[in-house]
C-alpha cells in the first residue's frame, strides 16, 4: 500500500508540475503577445527557427489544449503584426514571418496534423517525466537527497521545451530524409522511363529504315544478278572460236 501511495503521490506532484509549467507558458504569451512588430517578426526568424519554428503553437504562442476560435483570433492579431502591408520598411522579411504563421495556422486548422503537434507536446512531457523519476530513483538509491533541480516549474518547463523541439526536429529530419527517397526513387523510374522510351524509338526506326530500304536491297540484288547474266553471256561469245573461210580455187 505505502508503494501505491508513493506511486500516487508521484503522479500528483508530475501532474502539479504540468500544470504550472502551461501556467507559466500562458503567462509568457500574455507578455509576448503585446510584442511589437519587429519583434514577433524577430522572434519568428531567430536563429535556429527553422526548428523553433516546426511547433506550430510555439509559431502562434497558443497552448495546445486552445480552441479553435482561440487559434482564429490568435492568427488574426499575429498575422496583422507581420504582415508585409505593416512593415514595408523590411518587406522581405515580414513576408518570411507572415508565411511561418500562415503555415502553423493552417496545419492546426487540420485536425489531424494538430493531433501529431499535440502528441509531440505529450511525448515531451512525459519523457521528461520519465527522467525525473529516474534521477529520484537513482538519487534514492544512492542514498542522496531527491530534490532535482526539474522540481522548479521554470526548469521542468524548459526541459519540456527543449524535448519537444528535439522531437519535432527529428521527425522533420526523418520526413526530409524520407522525401529525398522518395524523390531519389521517382528520378530514377524517370530516368529508366525515358531509357526505355528512346529504346523503343530506336528499335522503330531501325525497323521503318529496314523495311524502306527492303525493295532497293531486292532491285539491286536483281541488277547485280542481271548484269552477272550478261557477262557471262558476253565471256562465252567472246571465247567462241573464229569462223575458218575457205579458199576458193581458181
Amino acid at each position: 500500500m505505502a508503494a501505491a501511495g508513493g506511486e500516487s503521490s508521484s503522479q500528483s506532484v508530475s501532474d502539479e508540475l504540468f500544470q504550472n509549467f502551461y501556467s507559466e507558458v500562458k503567462q509568457i504569451e500574455k507578455r509576448d503577445s503585446v510584442l511589437t512588430s519587429k519583434q514577433q517578426i524577430d522572434r519568428l526568424l531567430r536563429p535556429g527557427s527553422s526548428y523553433f519554428n516546426l511547433n506550430p503553437f510555439e509559431v502562434l504562442q497558443l497552448d495546445p489544449e486552445a480552441t479553435d476560435e482561440e487559434l482564429k483570433k490568435r492568427f488574426r492579431a499575429l498575422s496583422i503584426l507581420v504582415h508585409p502591408d505593416k512593415n514595408q520598411d523590411d518587406p522581405e522579411r515580414s513576408q518570411k514571418a507572415f508565411e511561418v504563421v500562415d503555415k502553423s495556422y493552417k496545419l492546426l486548422l487540420d485536425p489531424e496534423q494538430k493531433k501529431r503537434a499535440v502528441d509531440v507536446i505529450q511525448a515531451g512531457k512525459e519523457y521528461v517525466e520519465h527522467m525525473v523519476k529516474q534521477k529520484k530513483k537513482q538519487l534514492k538509491k544512492d542514498g542522496k537527497s531527491q530534490d532535482v533541480e526539474e522540481d522548479d516549474p521554470e526548469m521542468f518547463r524548459q526541459a519540456v521545451y527543449k524535448q519537444t523541439m528535439k522531437l519535432f526536429a527529428e521527425l522533420e529530419i526523418k520526413r526530409k530524409e524520407r522525401e529525398a527517397k522518395e524523390m531519389h526513387e521517382r528520378k530514377r523510374a524517370r530516368e529508366e522511363e525515358i531509357e526505355a522510351a528512346e529504346k523503343a524509338k530506336r528499335e522503330r526506326e531501325w525497323q521503318k529504315n529496314f523495311e524502306d530500304s527492303r525493295d532497293g536491297r531486292v532491285d539491286s540484288w536483281r541488277t547485280f544478278q542481271t548484269k552477272g547474266k550478261t557477262k557471262e553471256k558476253k565471256n562465252r561469245s567472246f571465247l567462241k572460236p573464229p569462223k575458218v573461210k575457205m579458199e576458193q580455187r581458181e
